[in-house]
């Protein structure tokens, strides 16, 4: 998860090998290691505190997806222009101006009454934490000389592995100790913490306004309604009855708008916002497309998991947190052998057995039954944080080494966009799927209850009996059927994301190896 960065001053990384960064250059990587840690965490802290949100806002489960997908829509849209905005505003004015709105707008989350003031406080943090991301590498690659860089990407590393399963762990900490509010406030401190760090560790530098005028305008106007308007369309939907609703059809169109004003960028810019061209080459094509996967295998499970909890097994938002938190343990010791990993194993062979490992998992978790509890996802879930780790690891290499070194930065920009992308596609099919696939199963189901058969008759009697209530048999067995109906739901999700994930293997074969005894790569 690299990200362009232009290499200025006096705060360019000290080429010779044997040199060594001084303290402020380590309290610029804590700040940006800092500020990535807190920007992956907030994709996924609403995840396990979702159900209790939904209830205090008035929105619905398939609503309540938009409070996820709102804040990776937006980081889609952020993350190309992120290097283009260091060199407009200088780095640290830029951080310190996302990191103060990323705060602002975790206090309007935290203080939403309504489901629509919820998604525009995500929308918002997800422009200002997505910009956080990126520019993490961009600090590492220019402040750090060559021999200490593996330090602070394995830091990285871990922020990038770690935020997104850490974050149901603390939003279900704080949700039922304190309340999901705090979720949203513990920004706050973290990024007054952060603040300081930017301050002390980074030079400030003058602004380039100059840049305004060389902005593809166009292209960032079409990512904004391209993808919003996508977003829209894949989440309402199935809800709206598609084409029949006017809400769906002004979306279609406002879809198709932003996507012709992306096409016009990537013909007439000098510099287009998102450069779709590298999509071309085959190797980076094949690594784009394996990272749509990746996007949603990583977010879709870590929604989808607590979803199921809650809904299943009645756990609380702690509870969920700490089974999704299980598929950081691998990552988190595998990180510390990033270097030697790089150095010995093909890539192929990597991304290939991540691939399948990850693969394996989801099919795994296709087995559940209503009877289904935290435990029954440990295998699943240790088996996915190896694979995960193996495959992000290995890819990011690749889309730098897979274009030219004057395209690196365009290329990780559009790669994060990208998994990122295959994240919201993840949470709206699975919004989707809940809909389409319980009303086929339950009626599936209902199909085979002839209310003339002895059997049937036997039991919902027998309900009747044990509850001494009548007509408390029909409602029992139409809530079983329910019950069995999204079991069968969630099993065809994590069915879909083990077969899409097999679906892309062969792509593996289009991989280069890396460079003998390559190191990690950066972007300058």
């Amino acid at each position: 998860m690299a990200s362009a960065a232009i290499n200025t001053g006096d705060r360019s990384a000290p080429s010779g090998g044997g040199q060594r960064a001084d303290a402020s250059a380590w309290l610029a990587v804590a700040a940006g290691t800092l500020g990535a840690m807190m920007a992956t965490l907030d994709i996924s802290i609403v995840n396990s505190a979702l159900p209790t949100i939904q209830g205090e806002i008035g929105a619905s489960g398939t609503e309540g997806t938009w409070i996820a997908t709102a804040y990776l829509v937006a980081e889609i849209v952020i993350i190309p222009m992120a290097a283009w905005l260091e060199r407009l505003l200088g780095l640290r004015t830029f951080l310190l101006l996302a990191a103060g709105l990323f705060t602002g707008f975790s206090v309007l989350c935290g203080l939403s009454t309504t489901l629509s003031m919820m998604i525009i406080g995500r929308v918002g943090q997800g422009f200002t934490g997505g910009a956080m991301i990126p520019t993490a590498q961009t600090i590492i690659a220019q402040r750090l000389p060559p021999a200490q860089q593996p330090i602070g990407i394995s830091a990285f590393g871990i922020t990038a592995i770690l935020g997104p399963v850490l974050g149901p762990l603390i939003g279900g900490w704080l949700t039922e100790n304190i309340s999901w509010h705090y979720a949203f406030f513990l920004n706050v401190p973290i990024c007054a913490i952060l603040v300081t760090l930017l301050l002390v560790g980074l030079p400030h530098e003058k602004a380039k306004l100059q840049l305004l005028g060389q902005a593809d305008w166009i292209g960032i106007l079409g990512l904004a309604l391209g993808l919003g308007g996508l977003t829209v369309f894949l989440e309402e939907g199935q809800r709206e009855q598609w084409f029949s609703s006017e809400l769906i059809r002004i979306m279609f169109v406002v879809m198709l708008v932003g996507f012709a004003c992306i096409a016009w960028g990537q013909i007439h810019a000098r510099r287009p916002i998102i450069k779709l061209s590298l999509l071309l080459d085959r190797q980076f094509g094949s690594v784009a497309l394996m990272g749509v996967i990746l996007g949603m295998v990583l977010y879709g499970t870590s929604f989808a998991i607590p979803q199921f909890l809650a809904a299943l097994a009645d756990y609380n938002a702690l509870q969920s947190g700490k089974v999704v938190l299980l598929s950081g343990i691998p990552s988190l010791f595998m990180m510390a052998i990033v270097p030697l990993l790089l150095k010995t194993v093909d890539i192929r062979i990597a991304v290939g057995g991540g691939l399948i490992i990850m693969a394996l998992a989801s099919l795994i978790d296709s087995n559940l039954t209503a009877q289904s509890v935290g435990h029954d996802f440990t295998t699943g879930q240790l088996m996915r944080g190896v694979g995960q780790i193996l495959t992000m690891l290995f890819l990011s290499q690749a889309v730098v080494r897979s274009v030219p070194a004057v395209d690196a930065g365009d290329a990780s920009g559009l790669f994060n966009a990208i998994r990122n992308l295959g994240g919201s596609f993840a949470l709206a099919g699975i919004s989707i799927l809940q809909e389409q696939r319980v009303w086929f199963h339950s009626r599936r189901m209902e199909e085979t209850l002839n209310a003339n058969r002895g059997a049937v008759q036997d039991y919902v009697n027998g309900m009747e009996q044990s509850f001494g209530q009548a007509g408390s048999g029909i409602a029992l067995l139409a809530q079983q059927v329910q019950q069995e109906a999204l079991v069968m739901t969630y099993n065809d999700i994590f069915w879909i994301m083990g077969v899409g994930t097999l679906a892309v293997l062969p792509l593996v074969l289009f991989l280069k190896p890396l460079p003998k005894g390559a190191g990690p790569a950066m972007v300058h």
